[in-house]
């Protein structure tokens, strides 16, 4: 089954007007744009508001995400639809604030502490399969992805399973917060004065801020257990203590839910997006799916020496990142007047930066639509992985949790096929779309039987 071509959403027209693309763009951002975007190297976009230029030329990305980042920022537009659930997480902020958070949260992620939080990934993983035990069938696999990647979080965060009373409403609320959540809203178009009230769809602003009640009720109880001495020893509690080097300052309880909250959606959301994809692909290229569920013998070692024997699930994982990258697109915006490819970009223009076009650019990868672990062994691949593959952002602002996710996706990947067979529910192909992150349009359907 080598020539089956994994989904991807529809191109639209090359010229369309702008009430239309904002139509298209409302309905999904990744089937609003146009073909070209697969081959350019940038392309520019007017609108009668703003100017904003899609960059996907290896050095310009380089320069925009490693070398020059602080002339670079987030831009304020995307805050605009997330600020209601993130706050002022390191997300969403720049400028020293970030600077400051990234100091505090990164050491919580260094190398030794993926080895303490191991234990509780596995225990998450292994309730994921017990949970599939009692859903043979046809099953929507980005559920179970979600409740998996949800546990993962809660588990090594807070020391708590995703039956806890409190883990189990965010999860809740929260899925009905990531359908009713665009990637962009409207004040990524207009740049909207700060008066004018923001509008949101339906559930948006009540999903977010009970979402951040409960976070803040955890977070409560984690700074009594810091105080009285008897706190676990999870990434919450790491990140707690852990003092600024530079001010000697500690997160107080307002920052920390906007930290967990962005912990909690760039934890979970984008781990669920991968995973859900990976085991449709697997179902899609049985022949890689049997090399996985061969591999995945190692896992009767228990301890974290297991996860570099999974080296064929890792590579489906990365390809997996490469073709569905949980996060489409990255806006940043020009600090000051540039000059790119002989086009002046003026100061304020927004610099998108697109993982979802990159990593399938036609004149960088070998194949660029197919599925193909093996690339990551080919010169190609060796190239394209430097040069053009940023599932995880690249530079000052790469995802703190990079490791932690490629740890985590082919360990649940792994389990999972170590105890079933899968293969696609007939006439049910998935649509990839961006909401918060790219899930399908009618959730991923996949048929489960046991080994």
């Amino acid at each position: 089954m080598k020539h089956v071509i994994p989904p991807k959403p529809p191109a639209r027209p090359e010229r369309v007007s702008l009430w239309r693309y904002v139509r298209l763009f409302r309905q999904d951002i990744l089937s609003a744009q146009p073909a070209k975007l697969y081959s350019a190297w940038m392309a520019e976009f007017r609108t009668p508001f703003f100017r904003s230029f899609l960059v996907n030329q290896p050095d310009l990305v380089k320069l925009l995400l490693k070398e020059r980042p602080d002339d670079f920022p987030k831009s304020d537009r995307i805050a605009e639809g997330l600020k209601p659930l993130l706050g002022n997480s390191v997300f969403l902020t720049n400028g020293e604030a970030w600077k400051r958070q990234r100091r505090i949260i990164d050491p919580a992620f260094e190398g030794g502490r993926l080895k303490d939080t191991f234990p509780a990934m596995r225990a998450a993983a292994e309730a994921a399969v017990a949970r599939l035990e009692g859903r043979q069938g046809q099953v929507e696999i980005e559920e179970e992805t979600s409740h998996a990647a949800a546990d993962v979080i809660f588990r090594t965060l807070f020391s708590i399973p995703i039956e806890h009373e409190v883990a189990g409403q965010v999860f809740n609320r929260f899925r009905d917060y990531q359908r009713s959540q665009p990637l962009l809203n409207l004040a990524a178009f207009v740049p909207l004065p700060r008066w004018m009230p923001r509008f949101f769809r339906r559930g948006t602003r009540q999903n977010a801020a009970e979402i951040r009640a409960l976070i803040a009720q955890l977070t409560a109880e984690r700074m009594a257990a810091i105080e009285a001495g008897n706190a676990p020893d999870d990434l919450a509690t790491k990140i707690m203590t852990t003092r600024d080097p530079e001010t000697g300052s500690t997160f107080d309880a307002a920052e920390m839910v906007d930290q967990v909250a962005i912990f909690f959606l760039a934890g979970h959301e984008t781990s669920a997006s991968a995973l859900a994809w990976a085991l449709y692909l697997m179902a899609l290229y049985p022949d890689w799916q049997e090399k996985v569920a061969a591999e995945a013998a190692a896992l009767e070692d228990e301890s974290f020496a297991v996860v570099s024997k999974l080296k064929i699930s890792r590579d489906v994982f990365r390809e997996t990142l490469r073709l569905y990258p949980p996060v489409p697109m990255m806006v940043r915006e020009a600090a000051c007047p540039e000059r790119f490819r002989n086009r002046d970009v003026p100061k304020g223009a927004q610099m998108v930066l697109s993982p979802w076009h990159l990593h399938r650019h036609e004149r960088l990868w070998e194949n660029p639509d197919g599925f193909d672990p093996a690339r990551w062994q080919t010169e190609n691949g060796k190239q394209c992985q430097r040069d053009a593959y940023i599932p995880f952002s690249a530079g000052a602002r790469v995802c703190t949790g990079a490791g932690f996710a490629m740890v985590e996706g082919p360990l649940i990947l792994s389990m999972i096929l170590r105890r079933f067979r899968i293969e696609p529910a007939a006439g049910k192909v998935p649509v990839p779309v961006a909401h918060l992150t790219v899930r399908s349009k009618k959730g991923i359907w996949l048929q489960l039987s046991p080994r």
